[in-house]
């Protein structure tokens, strides 16, 4: 089952069971926490309560899938090849911080370009949806589905801590709508169990820039879930970044200007394809 977050022009967002092949959208009744956690146990599309007409692709905006109350963890050097083009050893431990709810988009709108950066960044990445309370015991069982996302980041922010602080990732990472994410949660029943192992693709004005697979995670997917919950007890509706493969334009000196087209691909979710805008002045 696909699910997706969306709103008709001066509407309010709504959630909806996604027809890819009709472009079709059946809105759902009811609130996200009270029906997501019965998705997330293995009830079916039978199982919610669908209000009104199907509405068409054309007829609404694709929001990010996450309700404004819940947060995001975003998880960061679990890639090797990656840590190699930074010159970062491998982490004892899975590396875990937080992201503005402000920073995020939805699959196509347009990535704003802060006015207090100069090297704008692209990360493509798995997201995970979680639908229901964390079991310890069966870390997986946790998760509704999977999204894709583009980990936007200001590098010269990120690196203007002062020494011996470490980085400003809240900083780099937070910047008002800057980071894509969608354009719909597939439920982790179209997956095999464990972490899938998926395609991840970014290109710029279509040339590719970055092209990886899931199966390159240092700290599968269970393993991330135990970390940050460890820490801050995951809930129903919070989003967690995967972290991203080799190929980011911190490495090329590539970063993004204004007008690019970045397209992000996580095989067998789908492509978020943001414009970058004009630098803005405030």
């Amino acid at each position: 089952m696909k699910l997706a977050r969306c709103m008709k022009q001066g509407g309010a967002p709504f959630w909806a069971v996604v027809n890819i092949e009709a472009k079709l959208l059946k809105p759902i009744s009811g609130d996200f926490h009270d029906w997501a956690p019965k998705i997330t146990n293995g009830a079916k599309e039978d199982s919610l309560e669908l209000n009104g007409a199907s509405v068409a692709f054309s007829d609404v905006t694709f929001l990010a899938p996450i309700e404004k109350t819940n947060k995001i963890i975003v998880a960061g050097g679990n890639y090797g090849k990656h840590l190699e083009e930074f010159g970062v050893p491998r982490p004892k431990q899975p590396i875990a911080f937080m992201k503005a709810y402000g920073a995020l988009i939805g699959a196509y709108d347009e990535i704003r370009y802060p006015p207090i950066t100069e090297k704008l960044d692209y990360e493509v990445e798995l997201v995970v949806v979680i639908g229901d309370a964390v079991d310890p015991d069966n870390l997986m069982n946790c998760v509704l589905g999977y999204t894709a996302g583009n980990d936007v980041s200001s590098r010269d922010i990120q690196r203007r801590s002062a020494k011996g602080v470490g980085m400003d990732l809240f900083g780099s990472k937070s910047q008002d709508k800057t980071t894509g994410v969608g354009p719909w949660i597939v439920t982790k029943d179209e997956f095999a169990d464990g972490t899938p192992e998926l395609e991840l693709k970014l290109s710029v004005n279509g040339g590719e820039r970055q092209n990886g697979n899931t199966s390159e995670m240092l700290w599968k997917i269970d393993e991330l879930i135990q970390f940050v919950n460890e820490r801050s007890s995951f809930e129903c509706g919070d989003i967690m970044f995967t972290g991203t493969p080799a190929g980011v334009a911190d490495a090329s000196g590539e970063y993004l200007q204004p007008g690019d087209i970045v397209e992000a691909t996580v095989g067998k979710i789908g492509t978020l394809r943001n414009v970058v805008s004009q630098k803005n002045t405030a």
